[in-house]
């Protein structure tokens, strides 16, 4: 017990503090490159930069963690999907879409970020889980949390609230590497998000989903695994729905 406390602690202050050294970084070099600004909902000029940096946050803070060799590189693998996307999208949303140009023979950033963290969440279910439907489980659950973390981010703070929203339940056990990983991450941004001066993009709210949802897999067994994969599958069918009722909700 106190050697996780001690890892959980050293989890969170790494994540937190290499969260604000990047952020802090990448705002002093940012050069005018407007690929890294967008326009948020109100019409204000945001930054990306809080994307990679909860991504590297996020993932060196799972370096404490036992199963450090499954979460952080999906972290960093989604991370990098999300930035993809980030730079490279257009404007179709929705598996249906993108599925639909892959099919026609166009591959499009939203096809490579969901192939990718796809892939990356098995990978990590691979190493984390022993018997073949529990790695599988575990990948559909890395991989949907990192989508609805991304589904939440349609206002200012609202992804990173969320993820430490749902990494508290988890702690009432004992303290958990992983999730402190994603909380600490996700508290050094959640001001600077909340007051409009950037956003996470899909490059931060994939990577805080990916290590939310490795802490998730890691922790649970056979049945907590199918409810945790069937929420998040039920969030992507009704991806739509979900973006637009958090989109619409009172802070």
């Amino acid at each position: 017990m106190i050697e996780n406390l001690r890892r959980s602690a050293v989890a969170f202050g790494l994540a937190a503090g290499a969260t604000r050294a990047v952020y802090a970084g990448l705002r002093r070099r940012r050069g005018g490159d407007r690929r890294w600004e967008r326009t948020n909902y109100a019409g204000r000029a945001v930054d990306l930069y809080a994307g990679p940096a909860v991504a590297v946050g996020a993932a060196l803070g799972a370096l404490p963690a036992p199963t450090r060799a499954a979460a952080a590189p999906a972290v960093l693998a989604a991370g990098v999907c999300g930035a993809y996307d980030d730079r490279n999208g257009d404007h179709r949303r929705g598996f249906r879409a993108h599925l639909g140009a892959l099919r026609d023979g166009e591959v499009t950033s939203g096809a490579v970020k969901l192939l990718g963290i796809g892939a990356a969440g098995l990978a990590a279910g691979a190493l984390l889980k022993a018997r073949p439907v529990d790695k599988v489980l575990a990948g559909v659950v890395i991989a949907g949390t990192a989508h609805l973390v991304n589904l939440i981010d349609v206002r200012p703070g609202r992804a990173a609230l969320a993820v430490l929203t749902l990494s508290t339940p988890g702690l009432l056990r004992g303290p958990e590497p992983l999730a402190l990983a994603s909380m600490g991450a996700a508290a050094a941004i959640v001001g600077d998000d909340l007051g409009e001066r950037t956003m996470l993009g899909d490059a931060g709210a994939h990577a805080l989903g990916a290590a939310l949802g490795t802490a998730i897999a890691s922790a649970n067994g056979r049945v907590g695994l199918v409810i945790h994969a069937a929420g998040v599958v039920a969030a992507a069918v009704y991806g739509d729905q979900v973006s637009r009722r958090i989109a619409g909700s009172p802070m």
